[in-house]
């Protein structure tokens, strides 16, 4: 796989986790797992942002 492309899809699966998560937490009404989701969602966020930097860099 090309350098940058595995972050990137691995950034998005944590994205959405993340999105999934924050939703599950208001529906629970669970602040620390809607705190989770954020995190994860953030952290997805700046994984895809390395792999694109990755991306630019390899070629």
């Amino acid at each position: 796989m090309k350098p940058g492309i595995q972050d990137q899809i691995e950034g998005k699966l944590h994205n959405l986790k993340g999105k999934i998560k924050e939703k599950a937490g208001e529906l629970a009404n669970d602040p620390d797992l809607q705190a989770e989701g954020q995190a994860e969602e953030i952290a997805g966020k700046v994984q895809e942002k390395v792999g694109q930097v990755k991306k630019v860099l390899g070629k």
